[in-house]
């Protein structure tokens, strides 16, 4: 299965959670959980960073609820679910 399609249905089967971090920046942005999982499930890898020893990141870019493009950094964990590390818009 390609790395978006096993991003997406991680989001789609709840197989994921919201760092910390991730539900600052999406307060701070006025971002909610509905809006990752839309730029998630519509938008693209626009960048894959091998160069973490925790493991491989990915920076995706997509459509929030409210049109406006956002970014979310996301890595799957040892138990092989998805962590949403941040999510911002541009």
């Amino acid at each position: 299965m390609a790395t978006l399609q096993r991003i997406r249905q991680k989001i789609i089967d709840r197989e994921y959670y919201l760092s910390s971090h991730a539900e600052e920046e999406l307060l701070d942005d006025d971002l909610e959980r509905k809006d990752i999982e839309n730029a998630i499930l519509k938008g693209r890898i626009a960048k894959k960073m091998k160069e973490d020893i925790r493991g491989t990141r990915y920076r995706l870019e997509g459509p929030a609820w409210d049109g406006r493009s956002i970014q979310v950094l996301c890595r799957f964990k040892e138990d092989a679910n998805l962590i949403i590390i941040t999510g911002y818009a541009l």
